[in-house]
């Protein structure tokens, strides 16, 4: 085996992150011929969706990967070979991946407290980044992370996927040509079926799993199943509860639909219901939030996370909006419908002279219902996970981020939303934000949680004051 796969941690640590931060050059310049070199950081659940579409991108390579499960490391590789992909070097430790000056890019699908670190050392080390939603565990490092974009003048895609979806885009496009008027409130929906996740003992880290390396920016917990894979959404330490694991798509397009920023006022109420188990995140949550445009006028979003049994609202989650069966990579897993018969994700917007609805990126449709008498109108139109890929790479090839439908700083608006919800749920309070100073006006302990005050961060994993 070699030395880039051993899970031995010697070489990986050695590296050091005080010498990791002099990282830096010019990078590859890539011509409009060259094969864009990606490397995939996080392979078990989301990673394995971004080796699918990278797989059927003509101009990529796949030529690395990055995880700290060695089981999961081999598996993918086995599944590369399957699918008649070239061979790449896989790395266990993001530091000694980042020191390769040929990869051109790197993918990050990691647990959500990994995500701003790592696509802050990746523009450091001048590689461009796909990085998966929320780009970050607190609005203080997703400030950081969009600075370092800007410093290092990277290409940063954020994984708000369904931004590239066709029928949300002409949905969007609709809307701003005056199809329900004067566009005034969005609600988004995140009603997914999530059952109990019961109780786990600690136990032993299981053989081949860095665990000290998974935990990185968090504090050290004792091992247990539900603090790893998957599980791991639902615990403060490193996830964001749904509303930033399914939610910020939602957030983010009611956003988009609006046309708004950041907002002013954020009031969050919910709770943990139903269930006796280890999650940590509230399994209902419903939150306000509104906005005050230049212009005088105000905007307004809803949102609600429902985790079990629910109805469906305008159409979205039913055969009316419907899902398109998603195909997998050759060689990848079976995939059914993204939405399934109990989730209801998507969008509605309210305008002066009706309300439009949309599903999640995988919807085929969006439905429109006009005037007093609220008659239907339903155009249909696909859309492809993979586009939002395609747009990052053909971004990386002609270095315009203007191109870019997901943008950093766009994304790190989006998952503000989520953790200013969260924080107002937890404190138990409206909050007053300031959008050009990102703090909240008069309340030292909200912006003390927004950068992750209740935790911080474990050395060396930490996210720099100046980038």
């Amino acid at each position: 085996m070699s030395n880039h796969t051993e899970l031995n941690r010697r070489d990986f640590l050695a590296a050091g992150t005080a010498g990791f931060f002099a990282l830096g050059g010019a990078g590859r310049v890539i011509g409009a011929n060259d094969r864009v070199r990606v490397a995939i950081c996080g392979l078990h659940g989301r990673g394995k969706d971004h080796l699918g579409n990278y797989s059927q991108i003509p101009n990529v390579q796949i030529a690395a990967l990055c995880d700290i499960d060695q089981s999961v490391l081999r598996d993918t590789l086995a599944q590369m070979e399957k699918m008649g992909l070239p061979k790449p070097v896989a790395y266990v430790d993001i530091r000694k991946l980042l020191e390769d000056k040929s990869i051109d890019a790197i993918s990050i699908a990691t647990q959500n407290h990994w995500h701003s670190l790592m696509a802050i050392w990746g523009c450091q080390a001048d590689k461009d980044v796909y990085v998966e939603k929320p780009c970050s565990h607190n609005l203080w490092e997703g400030k950081q992370l969009v600075a370092a974009a800007r410093k290092y003048n990277r290409i940063v895609q954020h994984g708000t996927q369904t931004r590239s979806a066709t029928c949300v885009r002409e949905a969007v496009q609709k809307m701003r040509d005056g199809l329900i008027g004067e566009t005034y409130m969005a609600r988004g929906l995140c009603y997914k079926w999530r059952d109990t996740i019961g109780r786990a003992q600690p136990e032993l880290v299981p053989a081949g799993v860095d665990y000290d390396l998974w935990t990185g920016p968090a504090r050290m917990h004792p091992f247990t199943k539900n603090r790893f894979h998957y599980n791991w959404h639902w615990f403060w330490e490193y996830g964001n509860g749904d509303i930033g694991n399914q939610g910020v798509h939602q957030v983010d397009i009611a956003r988009l639909g609006l046309g708004v920023g950041f907002p002013n006022k954020i009031s969050a109420i919910g709770g943990h219901f139903m269930f006796d188990d280890d999650q940590e995140t509230p399994n209902d949550l419903s939150c306000a939030y509104e906005f005050n445009l230049p212009d005088g006028k105000r905007r307004m979003i809803t949102f609600e996370v429902r985790h079990w049994i629910t109805n469906h609202e305008a159409e979205i989650g039913t055969p009316q909006l419907g899902t398109r069966e998603r195909k997998a990579a050759p060689g990848g897993p079976k995939l059914g419908p993204s939405a399934g018969a109990h989730n209801t994700i998507g969008n509605t917007f309210y305008g002066s002279n009706g309300y439009l609805s949309t599903g999640d990126e995988d919807a085929a449709t969006y439905a429109v219902w006009l005037g007093r008498d609220q008659e239907p109108q339903t155009p249909v139109h696909g859309g492809r996970e993979r586009d939002h890929f395609q747009n990052f790479i053909d971004c990386v090839v002609s270095r315009n981020t203007a191109d870019l439908r997901a943008p950093i700083e766009e994304g790190h608006i989006s998952c503000a939303m989520v953790h200013l919800a969260n924080v107002s749920y937890r404190l138990g309070r409206t909050l007053h934000f300031d959008p050009e100073t990102q703090q909240v006006i008069g309340d030292d302990e909200a912006n003390l949680l927004l950068r992750d005050g209740d935790r911080g961060y474990r050395a060396p994993f930490v996210i720099p004051e100046s980038v």
